[in-house]
């Protein structure tokens, strides 16, 4: 029998810790021979990244990288990619998996008939390693360095030894590739004459501007290694690309030429071009599309190559499906996988691909799929998927936020549960989803964490606002110049919209994000609440705000964050000292007032990327106004929490905020200590 309750005082079979058990992570498939092989991660473990094979046909699911071992890279702080299938050196034949380990960001090699890992790189140098490939001869993994020492930071593309020999002697590490800031995509030619990969520079960011580059390369086999065996970027063929075009994920056809994407038109398109300088690309199958996504960590395939010479795509506006395309005729045949969304990331062989795809009413699961033929599922997310009635629908809905017609992308999720119903004439209190990146996207995925929320009453919107990914460059380029501006406004005023409609009581709006989306929590109920150019200061839209390792304060993120990130705020505020104002009047410090909501902030105390300190300065501006606040640390977290106790901490906490403020009661879980 349903009963009649409160909006957000419904009882939920929904726990934090079924949430916290769900955040298993899939990524990264690749085929080792017949199987597919992928990452995974493991809450109940820290948060410890393992490598999983399918096993051989019907053996099911096992882990190929036992505790303690785990596989992450550093690499750019977003690691992504850190394990290869290698052939085995065992006259058994298999494979053997060379990966990152995370504790000291060495290579190892895992051979296939067991035993403990050996390291391929020394403990000493300061060195990380990511975005691996198989050299031409088989004998040395090509892949991206990352050095960090006191003086700095630097990258370049090195060919490693497979035999172990560099564990002991780090000379035998050869440099390929040197001379830009950041690297990607090492991708050796069918022949192994040839080498291509992506580089850009300082300020810019990889969906700002990169180049294609080929030069000729030697195999490790073919001789001793030479300090001037190394190529400088300078002196490669410039293929494609630049200052202003955004070209990613270069794929040999044949000896002569390569597959890329650019968003030379717009939208990320594929293209085909010649290996040599001052070739004009054909388009292969233009459409306003994207057909890669932003490279925020190294290893993403968004495109491969079947063995019939067509490719296997993912292709989208908002979300991406997977399909065929014969590069000659650009002919596009969706896969029709039965799942709405594809990550970023696929492998191939001869003619099967391996996918991450999920949907509303499916979560994030491994897939094999053969076009034309049978799909099959490897693994699913860990997640305990309840009745799907306390599953919220995911509603895509295009809202015009502004006098212009300005027209931001957003999912909303409804209350939903079957065992209640709100009085009538109650409309739900609703929470922005504010992604991170900030040129991330949020996708109509299952996800047990918003379900947390729906199920008890309270409605969730997540908001693609200007700056987001998969609407082609001019959407993303909104935000330049206009963070904090562009994305509070388009936050705002999406959440405003269904207060409009009648679908979200206005007195009971909140808004949380993690990351960049912190960020734009925070200046939303602070900096954005104050007038900089003289016009009437914007009245308060939220009556709570949550900042899981959000920015705070500017100019010190700015000085401090990683060397990935140190130069982004110039094309998302402006380069300093010139700027040096904006960024004050941006930032969320200095700009707490009386109108400022309580707020809630979760913060690491391992965090490289947003340091702690950007927490506490705003906990301790809040203290300073009087605003009702918690401040909540843990130890052992990076960015992005991993452990799953964390996680269950942070999620009951912020549920149990929200009740507090919005004046609801929340069974099962304590109140949070405001301040």
């Amino acid at each position: 029998m349903t009963k009649t309750a409160t909006y957000g005082t419904w009882q939920s079979p929904i726990t934090a810790a079924d949430v916290a058990r769900g955040k298993v992570l899939l990524s990264f498939p690749a085929f080792a021979g017949d199987e597919v092989w992928w990452q995974e991660s493991r809450p109940a473990e820290g948060g410890r990244v393992t490598v999983m094979t399918s096993g051989e046909e019907g053996s099911g699911a096992r882990e190929l990288l036992p505790a303690p071992w785990y596989a992450r890279t550093r690499v750019h702080e977003y690691g992504g990619m850190a394990y290869l299938p290698v052939p085995a050196a065992s006259a058994f034949g298999g494979f053997d998996l060379v990966f990152a380990n995370f504790a000291d960001q060495r290579l190892y090699v895992q051979n296939a008939l067991g035993g403990a890992p050996r390291p391929l790189t020394p403990l000493a140098g300061g060195f990380r390693f990511a975005d691996m490939v198989l050299s031409p001869d088989g004998g040395e993994i090509w892949c991206v360095r990352e050095t960090v020492t006191d003086e700095g930071v630097s990258r370049a593309i090195v060919a490693v030894p497979l035999d172990g020999s560099a564990h002991a002697a780090p000379s035998t590490i050869r440099v390929l590739v040197t001379g830009a800031d950041f690297f990607a995509f090492p991708t050796p030619s069918p022949d192994g004459t040839r080498l291509a990969w992506i580089n850009w520079d300082h300020p810019r960011m990889p969906w700002d501007g990169t180049e294609l580059r080929v030069a000729s390369v030697r195999s490790g086999l073919d001789g001793p290694g030479e300090a001037g065996d190394s190529v400088r970027v300078a002196d490669a063929s410039l293929v494609m690309g630049g200052p202003d075009e955004s070209v990613l994920a270069p794929l040999w056809r044949d000896d002569d030429s390569l597959y890329v994407a650019s968003d030379s038109s717009g939208w990320w398109n594929l293209y085909l071009v010649s290996a040599e300088a001052g070739a004009r690309p054909r388009p292969l199958c233009p459409r306003r599309e994207e057909f890669a996504g932003p490279l925020w960590q190294l290893g993403l395939r968004p495109f491969v190559k079947l063995a019939d010479g067509r490719l296997a795509v993912l292709h989208g506006r908002g979300q991406q499906q997977l399909a065929v395309l014969d590069p000659e005729s650009g002919t596009l045949t969706d896969a029709h996988l039965g799942f709405d969304a594809v990550e970023g990331e696929l492998a191939a062989s001869g003619g099967a691909v391996a996918a991450i795809a999920g949907s509303p009413r499916a979560p994030w699961s491994v897939v094999r799929t053969w076009f034309g033929g049978a799909t099959e599922v490897l693994r699913r997310q860990a997640a305990p998927t309840p009745d799907l009635a306390y599953l919220p629908d995911a509603r895509q809905v295009q809202l015009s936020t502004d006098p212009n017609g300005t027209v931001v992308h957003a999912v909303v999720y409804p209350p939903s549960n079957p065992d209640f119903e709100a009085p009538d004439g109650e409309h739900p209190p609703f929470v922005v989803h504010v992604h991170g990146g900030p040129t991330g996207q949020s996708l109509p995925v299952l996800n047990l964490e918003k379900a947390y929320f729906t199920s008890r009453g309270i409605g969730v919107i997540d908001v693609n606002y200007g700056g987001s990914s998969g609407y082609g460059r001019e959407y993303r380029e909104r935000l330049r110049g206009q963070w904090g501006v562009v994305d509070v406004a388009d936050a705002m005023n999406a959440v405003l919209a269904l207060t409009e409609a009648g679908q979200a009581d206005r007195r009971r709006l909140a808004i949380r994000g993690g990351s960049a989306g912190g960020w734009t929590a925070l200046a939303a109920v602070t900096s954005a609440l104050v007038s900089s150019d003289g016009s009437p200061p914007r009245a308060p839209v939220f009556a709570a705000a949550v900042s899981y390792y959000g920015v705070s304060d500017l100019r010190p993120f700015a000085e401090t964050t990683h060397d990935f990130e140190s130069r982004y705020l110039d094309g998302l505020i402006g380069p300093l000292p010139e700027t040096g104002a904006l960024y004050e009047a941006r930032s969320p410090i200095g700009h707490v007032s009386a109108q400022t909501c309580p707020v809630l902030l979760l913060q690491g105390l391992d965090d490289p990327v947003v340091p702690a300190a950007q927490s506490e300065a705003i906990a301790a501006d809040l203290a300073e106004h009087e605003i009702p606040h918690a401040y909540i640390v843990f130890e052992g977290e990076s960015h992005g929490f991993r452990k799953a106790e964390t996680n269950i901490i942070a999620l009951e906490s912020e549920l149990a905020f929200y009740g507090q403020i919005m004046g609801f009661t929340t069974p099962g879980v304590a109140p949070v200590r405001l301040s």
